[in-house]
């Protein structure tokens, strides 16, 4: 049996080892913007809207790399308070290692915006030193060993064991966001998933009448503050909301 075969799907000190990258990426972010704001500013500071025009792929490809670095900050945040509460289990735990292992290695070989678009730090302008400083030990182990087949199909088997339950992972959600994705699925399951096959497959909108249905339940006014007439929910409750959905 090769050592890939036998290589473990969890890498050992999972949660140090995502706070000392996140530390990296973030010092790399710092330095992306520093770059990209060499490219697009004056000399008194401020943005100059022809050199940002000029530059707008280098823009563009930073706004990615600072979501994809908080992203990280994100999904870590959320793997520590399940594991203060002692719920991060084996599932949360490979989702955590896959996430970084991927973002990691797209942050210094390259982020596909699209499938024709790859942005690389040389797109940003940045320096060949600052790269170099981002391949930290904890850095270069999860990039190497944290997105690997053995962690993919690992996490499969987990959700497969897991679909019966409907539970996709711990999601760390409070009582009203619990409260909140199951009106959702509810709705889903009984207005949605029985015909949203023949929708597809007729090529047609989305019916009227569930789209009122949605209206009522306040899908469309969510975060819009109450006083405007909305729920003022936040945006957590929307990505809740629109992943049922």
């Amino acid at each position: 049996m090769s050592s890939a075969q036998t290589q473990p799907a969890l890498l050992d000190d999972l949660l140090p080892h995502c706070r000392q990258a996140l530390e990296a990426a973030e010092r790399f972010r710092g330095a992306a913007r520093e770059a990209v704001a060499a490219l697009v500013r004056r000399d008194d500071g401020r943005i100059d809207a022809g050199r940002l025009e000029a530059n707008q792929y280098a823009a563009h490809g930073f706004s990615w790399l600072a979501t994809y670095v908080e992203a990280l900050a994100q999904i870590l945040g959320w793997a520590e308070r399940l594991e203060s509460d002692g719920r991060l289990g084996e599932l949360e735990r490979l989702i955590l290692q896959l996430v970084f292992g991927e973002y990691l290695a797209q942050l210094s070989g390259g982020i596909a915006m699209s499938q024709g678009e790859v942005v690389r730090p040389a797109d940003l302008g940045i320096e060949l030193a600052e790269v170099e400083a981002l391949q930290t030990p904890a850095v270069a182990a999860l990039a190497a060993g944290g997105n690997t087949a053995q962690a993919r199909a690992r996490l499969a088997a987990l959700i497969a064991d897991a679909a019966a339950s409907g539970q996709f992972g711990n999601l760390d959600l409070d009582e009203t966001m619990a409260l909140v994705r199951e009106q959702f699925r509810r709705f889903a399951e009984d207005a949605v998933v029985p015909a949203a096959h023949k929708w597809h497959l007729a090529d047609d909108y989305i019916p009227m009448a569930v789209i009122d249905q949605m209206a009522e339940l306040g899908v469309f006014g969510l975060t819009v503050p109450e006083e405007f007439g909305g729920l003022g929910m936040g945006k957590m409750a929307m990505c809740v909301v629109s992943e049922e959905l």
